[in-house]
């Protein structure tokens, strides 16, 4: 049981469904700002931030600030949470709730062009 609370990143916050919803995006995408977030997930963006602080604080993602935009995408992550978002993408979260969000996420009209690629 120590060697669970110990984890890095902490498993215990994919316990949540909307924090898998994130990760997955994150996953496909490589790298989704907030306002993004709120698009794609349909929630209010005050939950967007406390779902991502919580994410970004347990070792899951990273973010980057360009002006007002702040960025996140996946932290490098040692190989069992790569496998384990790998299952995430694969129907760890059901593929229509991941096509919706990624439905949504694309036509979201603030949607900026990326200029980096995906995280590692």
């Amino acid at each position: 049981m120590q060697y669970i609370l110990s984890m890095n990143p902490n498993i215990d916050l994919i316990g949540d469904p909307t924090r898998r919803c994130m990760l997955a995006l994150l996953a496909v995408e490589g790298e989704v700002c907030v306002c993004e977030f709120v698009a794609a997930l349909e929630e209010l963006q005050p939950s967007v931030s406390r779902h991502l602080g919580l994410l970004r604080d347990g070792g899951w993602i990273t973010s980057r600030r360009q002006g007002t935009w702040i960025h996140y995408r996946l932290a490098r992550l040692p190989k069992w949470a790569q496998t384990l978002l790998g299952a995430l993408v694969s129907g760890g979260v059901a593929p229509d709730v991941l096509r919706d969000a990624r439905r949504r996420l694309t036509a979201f009209c603030g949607r900026r062009q990326r200029t980096l690629g995906r995280a590692a």
